[in-house]
């Protein structure tokens, strides 16, 4: 059988050493040739083919990669990491330089085994790990724990898993990049340096099972800060004027009150705003200005790891954590009917919005084949990085962009279609013509006040064809029929009474935008920063809205007093800036640690001689102990929060706590409790269960259906619909908005 290509390209990579190793062999045959005379005929011609390993992370990786290479390549998972810091201690050795000691993880060593055996028998082995900081470190401790020859041994990397790019990858075979793996080695030094002490305080000063990492710590103070803005928030009041107008035919339009021919006018009062009114209602409503213009809208470039979470949790309603799981699922491969494991998106860690030639060629072709000529630019969209970003990978998107959505629904989940669509969708229109709006603003002048109506319509939808999810920011209205100088009857005049709003609570699109502009963190930390905070129960989540808990308060006012570096945003960053000098050769690894340790050593001691033991008051409850009578109280336990007797230990009585749903169960009229099943999913079921067997995968709402007197249930996101629980009904409708803090 011919080898493919892929093995050919292999067989050529040979390293100087290699060829020179060689030799001596040769020679050696040659002087043993009158004695296997015998041996030389019968193996005259035949080459022996070469036996090659490759190791990845994962089994699915594995998998996806294994059909792009011949009968000559093994490919193994390592399942991640195979060494790592000790969990029982620091396991830095502070007085040698700060040298990290690392050991086997625990349950790898069958695994090891049996990659040192293929590793012993391969002619050649390839570290395959993913193209990061972290892959590079992987590689590099598998180097270590397998002993592997360095002379027999390379490193590749794709930015995305397709046979092409695996194929190039290993013609392109490199050694380890210890700059890569310094600065990884460095962030897991200083995160451990700093997250165990200070978590071995909180433990004695707070409670267990506490932790104050680096980073999180800066991203809890963020949130702390804000929910303090909005405590301490004065609103303020102020009013605004709308006239509902007609044009010569009949059309409504509304003009909102601009100010004077002087200046733009603040109403602060009741007051001011029936002055305007009296004076405005003894006025003709004459059309002074039309100004009619032409505007573009450009294409949103293609996603960085920041801007597909924000994405996806504006519009999938995903968290960091599911939107990054299913990222990675993406990229290492899914079954596809009659193609098998397919890589569908590259690299999904990366801060950079270019995108390669090919994939550029490939993703105009389409759009000209498929949607038109008119939708591709007369030149190529190019959009610039931000200045603190890496760039080491392109940006995410579609292994191939005629992977369509739909025509890989059938082999994806619902939630890997949702968010493979939006990849898709986000990538395909990158490369696609602006939008193309008219407008008009017209000025309308009722005695000494103006009035102003600003009206769009679209006249080339461009990259909208294919994402479609801006159109709410513009306003799309029918232009009035009318020219200059000509008298708009007035229908009605409508004032309003507003008053000035606090900052928005965090949501998990809003804080990853801002830690990534203020430079928190990098691609791959976003989602475990979230996920830890809200594990350790330092805030809590209501819809989306972010919020500090009393523990999470408490936690950051002590990393506050007593180290104040490490809650520091601007310090935050910068250590981020010296990480990003280690991986680029500018700095040595160990020096922004020997600069910062003895400070953080220092405060440490301070903190531990001087912070008091701090009491946690228990939350109470309603519910009433059925042993003792007492009043129990909310504890928080190692998963989460539970109902317990104050009577302790007289009383022992403990039993799990459920979040009430705020509505009430439809038949019994108890409060519906939201629970989780054995599985973790979430659902909703009476208090008085089991006497009351009412249970619902999804919320119920307070509302009754219209219809036929069901109760209906809440379904989806921008907008909730709620929907009757009795399906022969079929009655939808939208929910209301609610007011919300």
């Amino acid at each position: 059988m011919a080898k493919t290509a892929t093995s050919d390209a292999a067989d050529k990579i040979t390293t100087a050493k290699e060829k020179t190793a060689k030799k001596p062999a040769a020679k050696k045959t040659a002087a043993k040739k009158t004695t296997k005379k015998t041996t030389k005929k019968t193996t005259k011609g035949v080459k022996k083919a070469k036996k090659n390993l490759v190791i990845v992370e994962s089994p699915a990786k594995a998998s996806t990669i294994t059909k792009f290479l011949g009968k000559n390549y093994t490919v193994m998972a390592s399942m991640g990491h195979v060494r790592d810091l000790p969990k029982s201690q620091l396991g830095i050795d502070i007085d040698n330089d700060y040298e990290p000691k690392y050991i086997t993880i625990r349950g790898k060593g069958e695994l090891l085994s049996s990659l040192r055996k293929e590793a012993k028998n391969a002619d050649h082995i390839y570290l395959a790990t993913d193209p990061d900081r972290e892959g590079e470190a992987i590689s590099w401790h598998l180097m270590t724990a397998l002993n592997l020859d360095e002379e027999k041994t390379d490193r590749i990397t794709f930015n995305e898993i397709t046979k092409d790019a695996v194929e190039k990858s290993i013609k392109s075979a490199r050694g380890i990049d210890m700059n890569l793996v310094n600065a990884q080695q460095a962030r897991r030094v200083l995160d451990r340096l700093v997250g165990y002490p200070v978590s071995n305080l909180l433990w004695q000063k707070v409670k267990g099972r506490l932790s104050g990492g680096r980073v999180q710590s800066a991203a809890l103070k963020m949130i702390c800060d804000r929910e303090d803005e909005i405590r301490s928030f004065i609103p303020e009041e102020y009013w605004t004027v709308s006239s509902f107008v007609a044009d010569s035919v009949g059309n409504r339009f509304e003009a909102k009150l601009y100010g004077t021919h002087e200046a733009k006018l603040e109403l602060k009062s009741k007051e001011e705003t029936d002055k305007v009114l009296r004076d405005v209602e003894r006025s003709d409503f004459v059309v002074k200005e039309i100004k009619k213009s032409e505007k573009t809208r450009k294409p949103y470039p293609p996603f960085t790891t920041s801007t597909l979470q924000q994405e996806a949790s504006k519009y999938l309603n995903y968290t960091a954590q599911k939107t990054m799981m299913l990222a990675q699922q993406l990229y290492e491969g899914v079954e596809i009917k009659g193609e098998g494991t397919v890589g569908l998106v590259s690299y999904i860690r990366t801060d950079s919005v270019r995108v390669s030639d090919e994939a550029y060629g490939q993703v105009t072709e389409y759009i000209r084949e498929n949607i038109g000529d008119k939708y591709v630019p007369a030149e190529r969209n190019v959009y610039k990085t931000k200045k603190n970003a890496q760039d080491a990978h392109e940006a995410i998107r579609p292994t191939y962009s005629s992977r369509t959505p739909e025509s890989l629904k059938a082999s994806l989940t619902n939630d890997q279609f949702k968010l493979y669509k939006l990849i898709w969708e986000r990538f395909v229109s990158s490369q696609m013509a602006p939008a193309v709006y008219e407008s008009m603003a017209v000025s309308i002048e009722a005695g000494e006040y103006i009035f102003r109506i600003n009206a769009s319509a679209i006249k080339f939808k461009g990259f909208l064809e294919v994402y479609n999810r801006v159109e709410e920011t513009e306003n799309i209205a029918k232009f009035p029929k009318i020219t200059e100088n000509c008298v708009l009857k007035l229908e009605s005049i409508v004032p309003e009474q507003h008053f000035t709003q606090p900052p928005a609570r965090y949501t998990d699109a809003s804080l990853i935008k801002t830690m990534e502009e203020l430079g928190i963190g990098r691609p791959s930390t976003y989602a475990p920063i979230l996920a830890t905070i809200i594990t350790r129960n330092y805030v809590a989540k209501e819809k989306k809205a972010i919020f500090p808990t009393e523990l999470g308060e408490i936690v950051n006012d002590i990393m506050k007093e007593y180290f104040p570096e490490i809650v520091n945003i601007s310090f935050t960053a910068e250590m981020e800036d010296e990480l990003d000098k280690v991986e680029d050769g500018s700095d040595e690894w160990k020096q922004a640690i020997r600069e910062f340790y003895p400070m953080f050593k220092s405060q440490l001691e301070n903190a531990m001689e001087k912070l008091e033991k701090i009491e946690i008051k228990d939350e109470e409850s309603d519910v009433v102990c059925e042993k003792c009578g007492r009043t129990m109280v909310i504890k928080l336990g190692r998963y989460g929060k539970f109902l317990a007797c104050p009577g302790y230990p007289e009383c022992n009585n403990a039993k799990p706590y459920f979040e009430s749903a705020g509505v009430d169960c439809p038949k019994c009229g108890g409060k519906i409790l939201k629970k989780k099943s054995k599985k973790g999913r979430t659902y909703y079921g009476c208090e008085h269960n089991p006497e009351c067997d009412f249970v619902s995968w999804d919320k119920p709402a307070k509302e009754k259906c219209p219809k036929c007197g069901s109760y209906m249930v809440e379904k989806g996101h921008d907008p909730v619909k709620l929907v009757c629980s009795d399906q022969k009904c079929g009655f939808v409708t939208e929910k209301k908005e609610e007011n919300e803090d």
